[in-house]
């Protein structure tokens, strides 16, 4: 650091914790699928409970980590890509507005795989917290994450032969697969986003993320 450059907290534990566990529940719930089924799920579950305590740190959070200090119009974020591309974007200590827009989209696109994902497996295994519901004409009964029971295979070979039972989760596995590659996709980019706007603010902002400090303005 510069004699005389001074840096700031900016992330705190809590931001910085769940940045990375969130990393790692859904790259080992991506990479796991049906292969390792229990595996899958408490990923799955952890992922959302994250995503869930980001959203309620986002109210009573620290500075940087509340939504109102990176709420920006679509426009204010357009403008800054175009800029951080010339060379010449502006310098945020806290989220830029790219980085917000990433970041309201991760959290929107990490719910939807969540929740289409335990709704999958509501129908599909006949488990998780959504069994009762989704499955209540069945009468079956919800089972521990990871688990299928013998009357939830018979369960699910008899809806198999129901034409409604299998559009059903097809369309429900289909829409978890796409929220699944959308939030794989948007993860790229952030990276990508990340690593540009290191070289062009001369940041370490993967380091700013472990460590939580950035250089003051």
């Amino acid at each position: 650091m510069p004699h005389g450059q001074t840096n700031v907290l900016v992330w705190d534990p809590v931001v910085r914790l769940g940045h990375w566990l969130l990393a790692v529940a859904f790259l080992v719930a991506f990479v796991t699928e049906e292969d390792l089924i229990g595996l899958h799920v408490w990923a799955g579950y952890a992922a959302g409970a994250i995503v869930v305590l980001r959203v309620i740190w986002g109210f009573i959070g620290s500075r940087y980590a509340r939504f109102s200090d990176f709420l920006y119009g679509p426009a204010t974020a357009v403008r800054y890509g175009l800029d951080l591309l010339r060379f010449r974007a502006k310098r945020y200590v806290g989220h830029s507005p790219a980085g917000a827009a990433m970041v309201f989209a991760l959290l929107v696109s990490l719910s939807l795989t969540v929740v289409t994902g335990v709704a999958l497996y509501g129908v599909q295994d006949k488990a998780g917290p959504l069994a009762g519901f989704l499955a209540a004409d069945t009468g079956a009964t919800s089972i521990a994450p990871g688990v299928r029971s013998a009357r939830a295979e018979e369960e699910s070979e008899h809806e198999g032969s129901s034409t409604g039972g299998r559009r059903q989760r097809s369309a429900l596995k289909e829409t978890h697969e796409l929220f699944a590659n959308l939030t794989l996709w948007l993860v790229v980019f952030h990276i990508a986003g990340v690593v540009f706007a290191s070289l062009v603010h001369r940041e370490n902002l993967v380091w700013a993320m472990i460590s939580g400090r950035k250089r003051a303005d």
